[in-house]
């Protein structure tokens, strides 16, 4: 397994909002040493690593340029990749995974790697909302249920045992309807209709935020965050979530200062981060650090920084938050993997800093960047996010999945950007 081995990235749409098309300008990171994209007309292209056959074009064997995923039903809407596996969500609802499968993290009903994609059992419709990370997956359905499958040694698929599962599962015991699911390194928290935030799993640096230490093997109440959150992120064992009044609070492992706030001290209990910008629309947390948008001042990073993921170009931590350096003005969104983070300008490029030993910034090296660099397609060209395809190559990319030594969401990001698309279409969504 690769050091990153967690996911920190996948598309989250509100309980009862399946898009029919995918929302604009929107990244999300994927995880292990492989990078997937939904392109504009739905399809899915992946690179990088393909031991375990997690492209999904039927073979596995590495590809340094992009492949399309093959046998996909219909449009994709979202992706989200764990430790050497994907799983794609369909327009229609339904989920597909493929590759690395010794846990049963594809659902599929064995525990036997495949490298196409593959309908999970029993989710052929109603789903909204998928996350991936390590190795357990979750969806949100759309009667507001989740369901996980894959490992459980901790709890973290939330049914009360810690039974590995190689179909779905559901969570049992969480209040009220679930809009939006994150899956951390080891545990899992939902987020509920009202604003409230339970998590379940791995405790061992208080990143379920109950107050405590102790494993939790179904959901439970997040202390002080009964209400007023409106996105949730967990990364590898700390968590965040972006509040309805302003700013964010975050809680954990916080050794490398990943929580924000100007301590290296754990937290079982959420803590409010210092130092963000005006007018937080986003947060996304990483492996050991954590990044957030704000709408006047770009994007500010903190935590871990010894391959530049804090984008300062700099490499040295920071447990408070500190400005990624030559950004253009108007960042539309932010996603963080592991040890790395991408944003989307106003102008659709795409730039990326951290991490980079496996190409996963994607700007045709391996080479670790402490400042954002553009993104290039093949041939060389600056990678543009864009609504239609382009006159050449591949299609131009909408949704970059970039992953490598990656991880975990940009639930806050992405779950604002589905009530963006709510509201366009008069769904009333907040």
């Amino acid at each position: 397994m690769g050091a990153g081995g967690l996911v920190l990235g996948a598309l989250l749409l509100p309980a009862g909002a399946r898009a029919a098309e995918p929302p604009a300008l929107t990244v999300s990171i994927a995880a292990s040493e492989h990078s997937c994209a939904i392109v504009s007309d739905g399809r899915v292209w992946c690179w990088g690593a393909n031991g375990n056959g997690q492209l999904g074009d039927g073979t596995m064997l590495d590809r340094h340029q992009p492949v399309e995923v093959v046998g996909l039903p219909g449009a994709t809407v979202a992706v989200a990749a764990g430790d050497r596996s994907t799983c794609a969500l369909s327009a229609a609802g339904a989920v597909t995974c493929w590759g690395y499968n010794e846990f049963g993290q594809l659902g599929i009903g064995t525990t036997t790697d495949t490298a196409v994609p593959t309908s999970v059992t029993g989710l052929a419709s109603g789903v909204t909302a998928i996350s991936a990370r390590g190795e357990h997956t979750c969806a949100v359905t759309d009667a507001g249920a989740v369901r996980c499958w894959g490992a459980n040694v901790n709890g973290q698929l939330g049914d009360g045992t810690h039974v590995n599962s190689d179909v779905p599962t559901e969570v049992s015991g969480l209040a009220g309807r679930t809009v939006a699911i994150t899956v951390g390194g080891e545990h899992s928290c939902a987020l509920s209709e009202p604003g409230g935030v339970a998590c379940w799993g791995w405790n061992k640096t208080g990143q379920l935020g109950d107050g405590t230490t102790v494993d939790r093997e179904s959901p439970t109440p997040i202390e002080g965050l009964a209400s007023g959150v409106r996105a949730i992120a967990g990364g590898g064992r700390h968590t965040c979530a972006l509040m309805e009044a302003g700013g964010a609070r975050c809680w954990g492992y916080n050794e490398l200062g990943q929580l924000g706030d100007g301590t290296r001290t754990d937290r079982a209990t959420p803590v409010d981060v210092v130092g963000l910008p005006g007018g937080t629309t986003a947060i996304s947390v990483g492996g050991n650090f954590t990044c957030a948008l704000g709408s006047a001042r770009g994007a500010v990073c903190w935590g871990l920084n010894s391959a530049g993921q804090l984008g300062n170009g700099a490499t040295t931590d920071s447990a408070s938050a500190v400005e990624v350096s030559g950004l253009p003005s108007g960042i539309a969104e932010i996603a963080c993997g592991y040890n790395h983070t991408c944003v989307i300008a106003a102008d659709g490029g795409v730039r990326c800093w951290g991490l980079n030993d496996a190409g996963q910034l994607g700007d045709a090296s391996t080479t670790d960047r402490a400042t954002p660099v553009a993104v290039t397609a093949v041939g060389g060209t600056p990678l543009v996010a864009a609504t239609k395809r382009g006159p050449e190559g591949p299609p131009a990319i909408l949704f970059p999945i970039i992953g490598s030594v990656a991880a975990l969401l940009v639930a806050g990001l992405l779950l604002l950007t589905a009530r963006r698309l709510l509201r366009r279409r008069g769904a009333g969504a907040s």
